[in-house]
């Protein structure tokens, strides 16, 4: 498998983290979202995801984009270890979560809708995760054991912790959100979510570098 990544994107982190738990084995190509105004608008890039977003990732001879359907790919051609409960409310509960972020806090808060808002940028992405995350630890607090529904590693796991590297990137006050501060500090004591840190990743600068 081919994964365009770039290390500080959360939807790049999402899936990094899925390879990993799953002990799948990749080769990475970084896509730089900002230098050459941003490759991932390259003619090169475009033919592989129209959307011009990361990540992508060639596996078994097709190419997917969208981190929800790459990671439900993985899911199903890689059951073990399961990162959606076998129980059905318990599954519905993490695709909620997982769509909750992915869906509406994330693209809020997108470069791309960034650059438009200029020098507004900080307090716009400031309160699309504030307001999210208000609901969000609502949710958890009837969902959650150690991790966001139960005590299993889930998909909803997988988006919680690039989204909260966003808001702590963006300086957003986590005094409000005990329950997601607390799954976020278990989920990072685990390996697969180490390794796939943005932190530790080839496009890494250095200064970034843990």
């Amino acid at each position: 498998p081919i994964l365009y990544s770039y290390f500080r994107s959360s939807c790049s982190w999402r899936v990094r983290i899925a390879l990993a738990l799953k002990g799948i084995s990749y080769d990475l190509v970084p896509v730089n979202l900002i230098k050459d105004g941003g490759q991932q608008f390259s003619a090169e890039f475009k033919a592989l995801n129209p959307m011009q977003q990361v990540p992508a990732l060639k596996i078994d001879g097709i190419t997917l984009s969208q981190s929800l359907a790459i990671i439900n790919y993985l899911e199903e051609t890689h059951p073990n270890p399961r990162l959606l409960p076998q129980d059905p409310k318990k599954r519905a509960q993490v695709r909620m979560i997982a769509d909750h972020i992915v869906s509406g806090i994330q693209p809020l808060q997108n470069l791309s809708v960034l650059k438009q808002m200029g020098e507004k940028k900080m307090e716009w992405a400031q309160n699309c995760i504030a307001s999210g995350f208000k609901a969000l630890e609502q949710i958890l607090q009837h969902t959650a054991g150690r991790y966001c529904v139960g005590d299993e590693v889930s998909m909803a796991d997988l988006c919680l912790v690039p989204q909260v590297a966003n808001a702590e990137r963006f300086k957003v006050d986590m005094g409000p959100y005990p329950t997601i501060t607390r799954i976020n500090k278990a989920l990072l004591e685990l390996e697969a979510f180490k390794i796939s840190h943005p932190s530790r990743q080839p496009d890494t600068p250095a200064e970034l570098r843990a």
